[in-house]
């Protein structure tokens, strides 16, 4: 090529492409909180319950209203509320409830593990 003066050498020891080195300075890294666990779950599980209650109330909405125009009838949309809405977000919860607390368990013991290892290697 006749414009390329860079070889592979050149390449490599750019800083965007240069390995990154461990840094010494760097503080120690911190213990997990084992009383934020409970904390982050029930967050969690709150706002992915009043997600599915959304998602579900706007498709009950959205098929009792399919449901009446075809048929020539009034909207109940109280039917979207008791009977579509919140039967949905009651199961999303507890679907979310059991999941998010096994991740943030998982996620809480990697970090101590994590933790550990760094401390010990000091």
């Amino acid at each position: 090529m006749a414009g390329a003066a860079c070889d592979m050498k050149c390449i490599l020891s750019h800083p965007a492409v240069s390995p990154r080195r461990y840094n010494r300075n760097m503080p120690p890294a911190r213990q997990p909180r084992w009383y934020v666990v409970p904390l982050r779950v029930l967050l969690l599980t709150f706002l992915l319950t009043l997600l599915a209650f959304a998602v579900a109330l706007l498709l009950g909405i959205l098929g009792i209203v399919v449901s009446a125009t075809l048929r020539g009838l009034h909207p109940n949309m109280t039917v979207a509320y008791r009977h579509i809405a919140l039967p949905a977000a009651l199961a999303a919860g507890e679907v979310a409830l059991v999941v998010t607390t096994v991740l943030e368990v998982r996620n809480y013991r990697q970090a101590r593990t994590l933790a550990q290892i760094a401390r010990a290697s000091r």
